[in-house]
């Protein structure tokens, strides 16, 4: 095999930003799978440069020169400038692959503009893309493992990869690490909700946890695990013996219903600082929550004191909602909302608004049969900036203004003291803050307001909303070209526009492949 020139580029960000939020925390938020491809190019003998892009550098300065293979991992809202990259990188005679969430929710858009697009990828996708590299231009190849890869090169490997980034973060330096993949629940909206359930290897867990603590006096480890702690117990032995006494802090996405008292004492011993668990709604998915058979106020309450006794054993606890779910009616849920931030001040409550991301999950494919998609470019498909799905039991005005009561509320100075005099410690005091006077709460009420007033203000605005035009608002276009900068010049000809029936075009024709190949076999 030839020695190639590998650029391996995470987007941790879509475009330059000054947010306070952002520039703290931005390079904690790097993918796993970058660094993992990175190691695996290296273990076939190839030279690997890879970048971070968090937002705050000078993208054109930190990319890599004279490649003959280009990886490009991007979540959906990063999708347009990635798209600008592959672009770039095609025009000076690099082959370009795209993996990473879009990848895998948008595959045949992304086929247009990369040679390579990866579903599940392991090792043996990425030595197919090596020893072959070739440019694919009118249509990309699409490369899928058939499971999740049963292990993944560890923080030790991927150390090289890790150590420069964690130099980007000004105070807080959190590890990036993996303990399973997949998820046993099944929220209809989630990417991960239709992955089995597989943890990876505890050995491997606990090597890691023994090099961190050679690195750090105290390091702290972001879980990426879609739910953390499914197989508590083994979890939990295999942190304590390689990081007794809670000398490895860490941080994790997890569901209320292992988070119980006996767990969440264990939790506090062996050095978990915070918590993120999914509420998502008052009205459905109870079973994360441990409150399947109650709704409503009786869930409130209930979910309110739960938060309340995290609080007791964890600093820090991150409620996260989705807003406009079909089982959502008139303004309960919203206020329902609103008696959670004030039961439980002292969590962080973290909003989205419906979205459904291509193939990422079965639901999606009905919004699609009942013609409830709207085409927005992928640019504001990041769980705030756009609702693609027209709302089951809202008008779009009556929405806006709930979302914005129920933010305006959240966020509000009276909730942002509560929330930081609620706090344990100086460090969670001021997080909550920050996050509320920057990007996340302020900035998200400010863009709400202004989408609210173009619906009333703008028809031709409010037309698209209403699905009666696909002609994309100008609004749009402009915060496109902003973001995007010197990239929008890269940006291929009709790339901020998308297929959004894609899923069920696909469904369908397999439908029709399936019934010939069985007439054909009769």
């Amino acid at each position: 095999m030839t020695k190639l020139k590998i650029g391996v580029i995470d987007l941790v960000s879509k475009a330059p930003t000054n947010a306070l939020y952002a520039r703290i925390m931005n390079a904690n938020l790097a993918s796993i799978m970058p660094q993992v491809v990175a190691v695996w190019c290296q273990q076939q003998g190839h030279d690997v440069r890879l970048t971070c892009f968090t937002g705050k550098e000078k993208l054109d300065k930190e990319l890599p020169e004279e490649v003959d293979l280009v990886f490009i991992c991007s979540f959906t809202q990063a999708a347009m400038l990635a798209y600008s990259l592959s672009n770039y990188f095609q025009s000076r005679g690099a082959v370009t692959v795209l993996g990473g969430p879009h990848a895998r929710c948008y595959p045949e858009d992304a086929a247009k503009y990369f040679d390579y697009v990866t579903g599940f990828t392991n090792k043996e996708v990425i030595r197919e893309i090596l020893e072959e590299c070739e440019p694919h231009r009118e249509q990309g190849r699409y490369l899928a493992a058939k499971n999740q890869p049963v292990s993944l090169p560890g923080v030790v490997e991927r150390w090289p990869f890790i150590e420069p980034n964690l130099k980007k973060a000004p105070f807080i330096k959190m590890v990036p690490m993996i303990g399973s993949m997949g998820c046993p629940y099944t929220c209809s909206f989630c990417i991960d909700s239709v992955v089995p359930y597989q943890p990876l290897d505890f050995e491997s867990l606990k090597a890691d946890l023994r090099f961190l603590r050679t690195k750090f006096k105290n390091p702290l480890v972001g879980w990426h695990d879609p739910n953390f702690g499914i197989r508590f117990n083994d979890y939990m032995d295999a942190i304590e013996e390689a990081a007794p006494n809670g000398s490895v802090r860490f941080l994790a996405e997890s569901s209320l219903s292992i988070l119980t008292e006996p767990n969440l004492k264990r939790l506090k011993e062996h050095g978990c600082v915070g918590m993120l668990p999914g509420i998502e709604s008052w009205f459905d998915m109870g079973n994360k929550s441990r409150a399947a058979r109650i709704k409503g106020f009786e869930r409130v309450q209930q979910v309110a004191e739960h938060a309340n006794l995290i609080m007791k054993y964890l600093p820090y606890l991150q409620t996260n909602f989705v807003m406009g779910l079909d089982c959502d009616e008139g303004k309960l849920p919203f206020e329902l909302t609103k008696m959670f931030v004030d039961a439980s001040p002292g969590s962080f409550p973290g909003y989205s608004i419906l979205t459904a991301f291509g193939e990422a999950a079965p639901v999606n494919l009905e919004y699609q049969r009942q013609g409830r998609v709207i085409p927005f470019p992928f640019h504001f498909l990041n769980n705030h900036l756009a609702m693609n799905v027209k709302p089951l039991n809202y008008e779009w005005v009556d929405f806006y203004d709930k979302v914005i009561d129920v933010t305006a509320y959240t966020f509000s100075s009276k909730a942002i003291y509560k929330r930081m005099n609620a706090a344990s410690n100086f460090t969670v005091k001021w997080m909550n803050v920050m996050r509320a006077v920057s990007s996340e709460g302020f900035g998200r009420l400010r863009f709400f307001r202004k989408v609210r007033k173009m619906l009333v203000e703008d028809h031709a605005f409010r037309d698209y909303f209403e699905q009666e035009t696909e002609v994309l608002p100008e609004f749009y276009i402009n915060i496109i070209k902003k973001d995007l900068g010197v990239w929008w010049e890269w940006l291929p000809e009709g790339a901020i526009y998308h297929d959004h029936l894609a899923y069920l075009k696909k469904e369908k024709f397999i439908e029709v492949e399936s019934r010939v190949a069985g007439k054909r076999k009769a």
